[in-house]
């Protein structure tokens, strides 16, 4: 037996030992196929199995390979697995093991330099967006119009997909906006949080935690910043470096334990993130320190819910503002992975509106999904949720992944809003003024 899915174990990065782990996990499930549905890469083994006549032994190495690199981590054969630790003695962590795979490869410089190339570009998210919102003008001309000669110079260059639909930069970062505000003084508070903002919100989209900070305070939860936070990891992790996810986590986790420390509870707006946070650090930093972060982390609307259904507590459902009719919620992977129930789902439904929930994968996974060597597997799975919001109808698109979201943008031209987004329009909060 060869599970191994402690990062930490001295045998993690052991070749021979991954490729028997392999060989034993890619068996189980070709017997079992009830993951067949919910990607490209379950299809593609069992059709590698076959050809060597349902024996996963007799795989290559490339073959093992090509079911690694079509794992997007999206996590959802979590919640189909039948076989996973502490539910089955064969103890199988599919995720984990994609995470181990990714990891001994990287470790053993079979990558390649221009995977390298991309992954370095895409996961130094703060630096990247440092520059971009000081250069938004530049930045959106660069990264704008799908298909333009600019996006296939820069997919020549660097392995970033040319096709794909980037989220475009903002002109203020959310923690400026957020430092320059005047100071709100609550009558009577519920609840103390500091938000982890993630790189989507503090460069992309700054208007969700715009609205998340107006919906909080409404609510009677004060709310702060986590000082010397940074990008949660996940490009690297999910790209194998582990050595760099690493120095990412722990830096974070340092921030992170200070502020609960110091008596808030940690929210996060963007699911991959919070999921990093709550499943991965205890991992990879592991210590008192890291299982503290993961307990006192929520997404979003999870802790408004809780604040909802909590003893001595209450959320504001007076929705005198601008309240759908519908709305299709799309349900993020990395949401439905940490298994807390579809809270965003709860909290719209507060608001009087029909809620229709859509859980099609969006295939975007940030860094795997934008990489030119994917396009052919991940656009198709982003017009599968197209088809699915349309089928589901709705005045209103809402989501909780900022990715997906644009991923979405891109294939059906409407462009959804996070859930806290649609609270606060229910509220009758408006938007900020784009400065």
């Amino acid at each position: 037996m060869t599970t191994i899915y402690d990062p930490h174990h001295p045998d993690y990065l052991d070749d021979a030992g991954l490729r028997d782990e392999l060989t034993r996990v890619y068996d189980v499930c070709h017997g079992c196929r009830l993951c067949s549905h919910l990607c490209g890469a379950f299809p593609a083994l069992f059709e590698l199995v076959d050809r060597h006549d349902g024996d996963a032994a007799g795989m290559a190495r490339a073959e093992q390979d090509q079911v690694v690199d079509e794992c997007y981590h999206c996590k959802r054969c979590y919640l189909n697995c039948p076989y996973v630790p502490g539910r089955s003695d064969l103890a199988i962590d599919f995720p984990r093991l994609m995470l181990r795979a990714g990891a001994a490869r990287h470790a053993a410089g079979e990558i390649g330099k221009r995977a390298t190339l991309t992954t370095n570009l895409l996961a130094r998210t703060d630096l990247v967006g440092k520059l971009g919102t000081r250069a938004t003008t530049i930045a959106n001309v660069a990264t704008a119009k799908p298909g333009s000669l600019v996006r296939k110079v820069v997919e020549k260059a660097t392995g970033i997909s040319g096709v794909r639909l980037l989220p475009p930069f903002a002109r203020q970062r959310f923690t400026t906006w957020y430092r320059n505000r005047p100071r709100v003084r609550l009558p009577g508070r519920q609840g103390r949080v500091a938000i982890f903002p993630t790189c989507l919100v503090e460069y992309h989209d700054p208007g969700i935690g715009h609205d998340l900070v107006k919906v909080y305070e409404r609510n009677g939860i004060e709310c702060s910043l986590v000082d010397g936070a940074s990008c949660c990891g996940a490009p690297w992790l999910h790209s194998g470096d582990i050595d760099q996810f690493t120095k990412a986590a722990v830096r974070n986790v340092k921030a992170l334990a200070a502020a609960v420390k110091a008596g808030n509870d940690v929210v996060v707006p963007q699911p991959t993130c919070s999921y990093v946070l709550r499943a991965d650090y205890p991992d990879y930093v592991g210590g008192p320190d890291a299982a503290l972060v993961a307990a006192h982390t929520y997404d979003a609307s999870e802790y408004l819910v809780r604040l909802q259904r909590g003893e001595g507590t209450g959320l504001d459902t007076e929705f005198r503002g601008d309240v759908p009719a519908g709305i299709a919620y799309h349900a993020p992977c990395h949401l439905r992975a940490q298994q807390i129930g579809l809270k965003s789902r709860d909290l719209l439904r507060l608001t009087g509106a029909r809620v229709t929930v859509v859980l099609q994968c969006s295939g975007i996974d940030g860094m795997w999904g934008l990489r030119a060597r994917n396009d052919s597997i991940s656009i198709p799975i982003g017009r599968k949720l197209a088809a699915e919001l349309e089928k589901a109808g709705g005045d209103v698109l809402a989501g909780d992944c900022h990715l997906a979201n644009t991923a979405i943008v891109e294939q059906t031209g409407r462009i959804p809003q996070h859930p806290l987004q649609v609270l606060a329009r229910a509220y009758g909060i408006p938007p900020e003024p784009i400065s």
